[in-house]
């Protein structure tokens, strides 16, 4: 299968030779609405160039397509650290306002979370309906030229529906355009529409786009397919669902919250859409699996191994997909757009970035190996900050460590002190965020509180810092401030991430996803050995054992949510979770760092400082940051535009 990415470059070349005599050149243009319509709208070939561009748009246009960027949406919720920028993360600073939006501004921020921002969504709409406007004009002369014109057409709605998508799960109701502006327009008195009337928008798109495209065996890798628009709807009519939305907060405000219907019909609905991915009415898609089934409760440590590797390998592709792939973008090494995820987010002693850390809270929720939950206070019960071990018991029991006997999706997601990772000429393979103290003995502090231990590493000890630690010799500024490093996503083949970047695929919708989709419409209809049939599903494919199927609705909706963020770590699903279950108060935790002691006599101390603050973060009271604010500007640009509620 061909893929997406080197049809885009050829395409984007020749449209670029095409116009240049009476354009200039039109690819460093910010918006591809500024292409001479005259030309695009008179050659078929040239409106698929115009379509490519609108893909490239995706990722807000900054270098960067869909969800590969430096800073990761995960680091606006309890998952990740941003440790470059972390107070323009306003959205857990209690700060986030029409004239405050952090790393929601553009342009201000456009390599970062434009791409979820009102201006970018609205000038690729732009974008996408200057297309749909004019396709129709667009000459063919054989049933080939027009069966092509109809799947851009296709394409080009569910680009629409996608983008819409996003601005529905960031603002609620919006304003709904299905035909170009132009400057002769009155922008002054737009209004948003409603919720419901948005989500039917979007709805009418995607059926647009489900009955004009091709599965994924009659088109280009990466191109919009049936599947994707079937998984978009499944993704739009899941949200939907939530408490944010069909509870009591802003229950009057047609905006974001639904005045008509119930949540029942909405999660039927949403149990339709999934459903039909599932049962392969768009195409075949299935879990990439290292084993089917129950996984063995005594397995070797060599299908623990395959466990993890499969579950990385998702993220990794970079030839054909598999059948988990249901939409994403596949990157090459300095061509076309491009993504340094190794660069951003690698430990620092591979001259990385170390962005995005993973927090304490996160690595926490990683099971054990058998499916029972991770339990720090083992060993010394109530204390929730230190563990200590000797190498003698650490030897009789390795689980002393707490990085040892975790699930398999722990080591394919999260880089710890003691991980193996890749090669490196100057130092070993091994992550080393510890500190090491050569020249002292651990042994009278193994039975020490947090300030002990705490008051130990500030003072004036001998030590020397780990090569991936904060006080390294090299580039320490980029060295971890919670204690980890992503490695989810990572590739492990890059030699050196400062000169080559990534070209493994980021992966928008999975498979994973929709079965998750489909798993809470059945839990919350109450049809809880279904649904927990499904969670068990996703469970079982990372090695872990399935739960009850005959466990209470709220036990069901406890491991299925606990499920969801542990499957979708880091790919920016959190956030819209967060805020869908309005549970972002309880888990607006402020973020402390872990260290890592070793001492010479072979003690080992690991400590989660909490007397020490790495991010400071809040949670409004009046909980209006469940839906970002509208910009000042936007709203003095065209003062019939509603502002969300509580924003005053």
């Amino acid at each position: 299968m061909k893929k997406f990415k080197y049809t885009i470059l050829s395409f984007a070349a020749m449209l670029a030779m095409a116009l240049s005599s009476c354009t200039g050149d039109v690819l460093d243009k910010e918006s591809v609405n500024s292409f001479t319509q005259d030309n695009v709208f008179q050659d078929i070939n040239l409106l698929e160039a115009y379509l490519y561009e609108c893909y490239d748009q995706l990722g807000g246009n900054d270098g960067s397509v869909l969800g590969m960027r430096e800073d990761l949406l995960s680091s606006s919720t309890d998952e990740t650290l941003n440790i470059h920028r972390a107070g323009s993360v306003v959205f857990l600073k209690n700060t986030l306002s029409p004239s405050n939006l952090g790393m929601f501004n553009y342009p201000n921020w456009p390599s970062y979370y434009g791409w979820l921002t009102w201006p970018v969504l609205y000038r690729d709409i732009q974008s996408i309906n200057t297309l749909l406007g004019g396709a129709d004009d667009v000459p063919t002369s054989n049933s080939s030229e027009e069966a092509k014109l109809s799947q851009i057409k296709a394409e080009a709605y569910f680009l629409r529906a996608y983008e819409y998508t996003n601005l529905l799960r960031s603002y609620g109701g919006v304003v709904l355009m299905d035909k170009p502006f132009s400057l002769k327009d009155d922008f002054t008195n737009v209004t948003r529409s409603t919720l419901q009337e948005t989500v039917d928008f979007i709805l009418k798109d995607l059926e647009k786009a489900i009955a004009g495209l091709p599965d994924k065996s009659g088109i280009d890798q990466g191109r919009a397919t049936k599947g994707a628009a079937g998984a978009l709807k499944s993704r739009l009519l899941s949200f939907v669902t939530g408490e944010l939305m069909n509870g009591t907060f802003n229950a009057g405000n047609d905006l974001v919250h639904f005045s008509s219907g119930s949540r029942e019909e909405r999660l039927r609905a949403a149990k339709t859409a999934a459903k039909d991915v599932i049962d392969g009415k768009y195409g075949t898609y299935s879990l990439a699996q290292y084993k089917e089934g129950e996984p063995s409760a005594d397995m070797s440590d060599v299908d623990f191994q395959g466990y993890i590797d499969n579950y990385a390998g998702i993220f990794l592709q970079k030839g054909e997909w598999n059948d988990e792939a249901i939409f994403g973008v596949q990157y090459l090494d300095q061509v076309g757009n491009t993504a340094w995820n190794n660069l951003w987010w690698g430990p620092n002693g591979y001259s990385c970035w170390g962005n995005n850390g993973p927090t304490e809270n996160l690595v926490r929720k990683y099971e054990m190996a058998d499916g029972t939950p991770f339990q720090w206070d083992k060993y010394k019960p109530g204390d929730n900050n230190v563990r200590a071990w000797t190498a003698e018991q650490l030897a009789a029991d390795p689980e002393r460590n707490p990085y040892n006997g975790r699930e398999a999706r722990f080591y394919a997601s999260i880089l710890y002190d003691g991980a193996t990772w890749a090669n490196r000429e100057t130092a070993s393979n091994i992550i080393d965020i510890g500190s090491h103290y050569t020249a002292t003995n651990g042994a009278s502090y193994l039975d020490s509180d947090l300030k002990t231990i705490h008051d130990f590493g500030e003072g004036t000890a001998v030590k020397i810092g780990g090569v991936d630690s904060r006080s390294a010799s090299k580039q320490a500024w980029n060295g971890t401030k919670t204690g980890y490093y992503l490695r989810k996503m990572l590739d492990p083949e890059i030699e050196n991430a400062e000169a080559h970047s990534n070209t493994n695929s980021w992966m928008e919708i999975r498979y994973a996803e929709v079965l998750l989709d489909y798993a809470e419409a059945c839990i919350e209809l109450g049809e809880v050995a279904e649904g927990m049939r499904y969670v068990n599903m996703v469970r079982n494919r990372a090695g872990l054992p399935s739960k009850s199927t005959s466990c209470t609705q709220q036990e069901a909706r406890e491991y299925y949510r606990h499920e969801r963020q542990i499957e979708m770590m880091g790919e920016g699903d959190r956030w819209f979770m967060i805020r869908k279950w309005m549970i972002a108060e309880e888990n607006v935790f402020n973020v402390s760092p872990t260290y890592i002691n070793h001492f010479a006599d072979g003690v080992t101390i690991v400590y989660w400082d909490t007397t020490t603050m790495t991010d400071e973060r809040s949670w409004n009271s009046n909980g209006c940051a469940y839906w970002l604010p509208i910009a000042k500007e936007e709203i003095n640009r065209d003062p019939a535009l509603q502002q969300n509620p509580n924003y005053d």
